[in-house]
């Protein structure tokens, strides 16, 4: 067997892992897109597939970021006709994450739309969590995955790969992580670690970190609501369509008390929340508890979306203009394309507004320069324009779907029969090197490091 990384090797995005069982066989985890600087103006070029696609017999995708599964398109372009396997949330999700991709990267003809979604539809293979199947059994070897709750986003996984061969006692036990979840995210529960890993694939985003309390996070988070509502301001918050703009509903509705407008203005983010709604059976016991209680954690009476273009370019006009202070949900979470774009634009000059981040900016996008040079007066190019910041910019750790450094000690502590490998990616280089040093004074001293 080896291992072939196809990106978020040497960085946070393009998540891409092939394990090839032999010359003739392997199995591909997640097929993500490159964003900020891991990209470069030529993106159709830059996420086309260069690797050799032949031997793959499936793609099991972790979860629906587009970091992720952002890269199907290209790989069903190249030949790939196996099946994408995900789990029973994912499998309900995922075609709302590809149409909106295809039509942002490759093309908003509706044929065109509809033809390419039958074909993502008809290849993917939902399971169950914690269930053991077969997807390849031959003299050679036999080949079993298992999925696993990750508790980053709804229907996140992350993947056992167990492989067996005739007159081997032992089989070889594979882990990818995928993304993991912090252990306090809203709605879902947290991860549990497997039982056994001989090579473990660890995410590394937040390895040199560790998060804010989810008591911090929501004190921080109702100081910003008091702020807009003393200023007559705005808090803008960029946000992914799914699973960051859930959790930021959900505790929103237990902060407001009806004096506050929550402005949902992303067509996608209101679709992904409608199907959280519809996915209930997969959230955690808090969160079935509110439901007992007569709550709507992500249907409150204050929240209103914005669907149309139009209906969002008024949006924009009113709370630049008005002085009613509201909160704005909008993607893209790294401000480099979207509907939050045209309100950072309308309202990045004015003091009385907040720019509130709660997830990872990458280098290279508007977002990490907001985040970086806004506190000091700076400026951001948007649209190759340059808009001066003067609005209020904070960053809340404690939203990041991702597990922090303390976190992912605990993954890999809890690995009863500990892995030989360990290789770290999707993280920077400086967050790869400070989670294996914290891995090694853990006591995971005996594994080799691959970073």
């Amino acid at each position: 067997m080896k291992l072939e990384h196809h990106g978020a090797r040497n960085g946070v995005t393009g998540s891409c892992h092939q394990l090839h069982i032999d010359d003739a066989v392997s199995l591909l985890i997640d097929c993500g897109l490159f964003q900020g600087d891991e990209t470069d103006s030529d993106n159709s070029e830059h996420n086309a597939i260069h690797f050799d696609i032949s031997s793959v017999r499936a793609l099991v995708a972790t979860h629906v970021h587009i970091d992720h599964v952002g890269r199907i398109p290209w790989l069903l372009a190249a030949g790939f006709d196996g099946p994408i396997i995900c789990s029973q949330p994912s499998a309900k999700l995922l075609p709302l994450v590809l149409e909106d991709a295809f039509k942002l990267g490759i093309s908003r003809d509706r044929r065109r739309v509809e033809r390419y979604l039958k074909q993502i539809e008809s290849r993917i293979v939902a399971q169950p969590y914690k269930q053991w199947f077969t997807l390849t059994d031959t003299p050679e070897h036999k080949v079993q995955i298992r999925l696993q709750r990750a508790g980053h986003i709804l229907g996140s996984a992350y993947v056992e790969v167990d492989v067996s061969q005739p007159g081997i006692k032992r089989s070889v036990r594979v882990v990818f992580s995928g993304d993991l979840g912090a252990s306090h995210t809203p709605l879902l529960p947290a991860p549990k670690p497997p039982y056994r890993a001989d090579i473990l694939v660890l995410e590394s985003t937040y390895g040199d970190r560790n998060h804010e309390s989810r008591a911090t996070r929501k004190h921080r988070l109702k100081a910003a609501i008091d702020r807009a509502l003393h200023n007559n301001g705005t808090v803008l918050i960029p946000a992914f369509s799914i699973g960051r703009t859930q959790e930021l509903l959900y505790e929103l509705e237990e902060l407001l008390n009806d004096e506050l407008p929550v402005i949902l203005d992303s067509p996608l983010a209101s679709k992904f929340t409608a199907a959280y709604r519809e996915l209930k059976p997969f959230w955690d016991d808090e969160a079935h508890a509110r439901l007992k209680q007569g709550r709507k954690p992500l249907a409150f009476d204050t929240l209103l979306t914005v669907d149309s273009h139009h209906e969002h370019l008024k949006m924009v006009h009113h709370l630049s203009r008005s002085g009613r202070p509201a909160i704005v949900i909008a993607g893209s979470g790294m401000c480099n394309a979207g509907r939050i774009v045209n309100y950072l634009k309308a309202m990045l000059g004015d003091e009385r507004h907040d720019v509130l981040f709660v997830g990872y900016q990458a280098e290279g996008t508007p977002g990490r320069a907001i985040q970086q040079y806004g506190p000091h007066g700076g400026w951001v190019e948007l649209d190759n324009e340059r808009y001066s910041i003067r609005a209020r910019v904070e960053t809340i750790g404690g939203y990041s779907a991702h597990a922090d450094q303390q976190g992912l000690i605990n993954f890999v502590k809890g690995i009863k029969h500990k892995p030989q490998e360990i290789r770290l990616v999707h993280g920077d280089k400086g967050a790869k090197q400070a989670l294996k040093e914290a891995l090694v004074l853990a006591g995971m001293n005996n594994a080799e490091y691959i970073l």
